[in-house]
């Protein structure tokens, strides 16, 4: 009886610890559920390219290839990859340009973004899809309303 005990014991433990192993990692993987601004496919952090001072991330060696080719076609999403990768961040209405109003907040294709009045929200919240990631994340907005972060110096 005790045999079996501390079996079961070793193995919920042994379990514990494989589940707290895998939320880690996937806590750690800064590029879990981005996607290629080319394809929509998941990215891979080996097909990368400098933009903007950060780097935007593609599913394969082909895509940066399409991209470098019609940035301005890809510009959006690649600034929205940029955000919700963490390497740019929120400062400004990407509309106006000006200060932020928390209350504005929603969530736009997994980034959550504020707006300085309920009126450009409400044209965000208008439009959908692709057309939402345009209106906020173009070359335009984002030079507006977000802001490269530096990379952290390591120790």
């Amino acid at each position: 009886m005790k045999a079996h005990m501390l079996i079961t014991a070793a193995l919920m433990v042994t379990l514990a610890g494989s589940i707290t192993l895998a939320a880690d990692k996937k806590k750690k993987d800064p590029l879990a559920g981005v996607k290629c601004p080319v394809s929509g496919k998941p990215v891979k952090a080996a097909s990368a390219v400098d933009y903007k001072g950060a780097k935007v991330y593609f599913c394969c060696d082909n895509c940066p290839k399409a991209f470098a080719a019609k940035k301005s076609k890809f510009a959006a999403k690649a600034n929205h990859q940029l955000v919700a990768t963490g390497q740019a961040k929120l400062v400004k209405c990407p509309l106006l340009g000006k200060k932020l109003n928390p209350a504005t907040k929603i969530s736009i294709a997994g980034v959550n973004v504020c707006f300085c009045c309920n009126g450009c929200k409400g044209k965000a919240v208008k439009a959908k899809g692709d057309a939402q990631i345009a209106l906020v994340f173009n070359d335009k907005a984002f030079a507006k309303g977000f802001k490269i972060s530096k990379p952290k110096k390591k120790k």
